[in-house]
């Protein structure tokens, strides 16, 4: 079996690995072996926190129109199943922004549920 000389691709490979761990402390930064589990650890976590920041932000929309609702006499769920019997289609980014940024619409918009429950 002939000899395999890999010396370029292992080096390349480690300083990817070690770029990727730049900015952490101590070893983790410069020790191959240990650099290499902590980037594994922060790929994984980042994975995760990109799905995690999807939720929090739709608790976060919820939240605020609720409290928009409420302001207006209906609850956030009576809001929701009035724009969906009249046929709104919005999403919560949007009611929620809405809430925050312009009340005067976003009450509009609470009417035409509470209409659409009252029918």
């Amino acid at each position: 079996m002939p000899r395999v000389k890999r010396g370029l691709n292992a080096k390349k490979k480690r300083k990817k690995v070690l770029k990727a761990a730049k900015g952490f402390r101590a070893g983790k930064s410069k020790l191959y072996r240990i650099a290499t589990e902590a980037v594994d650890r922060a790929m994984a976590y980042a994975f995760a926190h990109r799905k995690a920041k999807k939720r929090d932000f739709r608790s976060l929309w919820i939240a605020r129109i609720n409290a928009a609702a409420r302001m207006n006499d209906i609850t956030y769920s009576r809001l929701i199943s009035g724009l969906t019997k009249a046929n709104v289609a919005m999403d919560r980014k949007t009611l929620a922004d809405m809430a925050v940024h312009d009340p005067a619409g976003f009450t509009k918009v609470v009417t035409i549920a509470k209409s659409s429950l009252a029918a």
